[in-house]
């Protein structure tokens, strides 16, 4: 089992921490090579054990590309690690009404688009599926993107009724749009920090100044393909990066409004 680093001095106050950015990698489930890449197994319970000293209440369980549209692992997942824990899939454009709000009862409640390494849906049936499920069930669409192309779909994301973009937008590139789409309500993933070619406090403090309920922070454990791996210091960069509601905020109460866990409200 994976240990995160620095676990033992994470917790620091009583503040509670929805991660909004989480992956579980079971080999039981099917499994398919992304670019040659096949990931080791992160169980559940390893992501309990590994994150247990660092005030995680819930979180979201995301569906990477190497597990492509398989839904089993997902509600496998979230029936482990029960009602304050919600889904993040891809889907199939020819999905059914029934299959989304089967899944809507199980506890997802977002659509992902991987860009970056596929394994989704192509980013052309973005307009559609994001209305769609919506419409249909509530739900909002999350992007792993380079933010180097999101000028490209700056339009299509402003038209849409909710969106997220992991990581930050990973490069330093896609900064000034990555502002753009947070005055207009857009939403951001403060994770991946060891996935960033930038500093993430600054770009964290200016999100938060022009929309201080836009952050959402996310361990993105295990960290597959990243430079750094997460470490529990980088719950502290983000808390001392900001004023202490706003780091509530993006720490718990932002995610907690956005994926209405079942087991959770905000405070």
């Amino acid at each position: 089992m994976r240990r995160v680093a620095g676990t033992a001095e994470a917790r620091g106050g009583n503040m509670m921490i929805f991660d909004s950015h989480l992956h579980i990698i079971d080999p039981a489930f099917p499994l398919v090579a992304n670019q040659g890449y096949l990931p080791e197994s992160y169980s559940s319970g390893d992501y309990r054990d590994g994150t247990r000293p660092l005030g995680i209440v819930g979180g979201a369980i995301v569906s990477a590309s190497f597990q492509g549209f398989d839904q089993s692992y997902l509600l496998a997942a979230l029936d482990a690690l029960g009602p304050n824990f919600v889904g993040v899939t891809q889907l199939r454009p020819e999905v059914s009404d029934e299959e989304i709000l089967r899944l809507n009862a199980a506890g997802v409640r977002a659509i992902r688009f991987n860009v970056r390494r596929g394994g989704s849906a192509d980013i052309s049936q973005l307009p559609t599926l994001a209305r769609r499920v919506h419409a249909l069930a509530g739900w909002h669409a999350e992007l792993y993107i380079d933010g180097g192309e999101l000028p490209d779909l700056l339009r299509t994301l402003l038209g849409l009724p909710r969106v997220v973009i992991d990581h930050l937008g990973l490069s330093r590139a896609g900064l000034t749009c990555i502002y753009k789409l947070v005055e207009r309500g857009v939403q951001v993933k403060a994770s991946g920090f060891g996935r960033l070619d930038f500093d993430p406090v600054p770009v964290v403090r200016e999100i938060a100044s022009i929309n201080p309920y836009a952050l959402l922070f996310g361990t993105d454990l295990p960290s597959t393909r990243a430079p750094r791996a997460f470490e529990a210091a980088d719950i502290h960069r983000l808390r001392d990066a900001l004023d202490a509601a706003v780091a509530e905020n993006a720490l718990y109460n932002n995610a907690v409004r956005l994926y209405r866990p079942r087991g959770l409200a905000p405070h």
